[in-house]
């Protein structure tokens, strides 16, 4: 499983200019079953991700994709789910 956070670079104007674009790549990882969460930061200086690939290059490859490339730095975190609450077993299968 993955994290990938998202910090963006230029002013939020610039960013907002991408963020329906950014919301069509979203839906098409979430139909595929590739992303399990995301979000913006608090305060909006970036998002959150929740991944589910069986490898970073995997990962990579999906994140080539984001129109947000051109707005945003990504940094990729991989871990393995060892507790989770109730339900969450089904996101830990890849």
């Amino acid at each position: 499983m993955f994290i990938i956070i998202l910090t963006y670079k230029p002013p939020l104007e610039t960013v907002d200019r991408r963020l329906a674009a950014h919301r069509a790549f979203l839906d098409k990882h979430y139909a595929a079953g590739d992303f399990i969460a995301s979000g913006a930061q608090v305060p909006r200086a970036g998002g959150v991700i929740l991944c589910r690939a069986k490898t970073r290059e995997a990962v990579e490859r999906i994140i080539a994709e984001d129109p947000f490339q051109a707005v945003a730095s990504y940094q990729i975190i991989e871990f393995t789910p060892t507790k989770h609450a109730p339900g969450f077993e089904q996101f830990t299968k890849i």
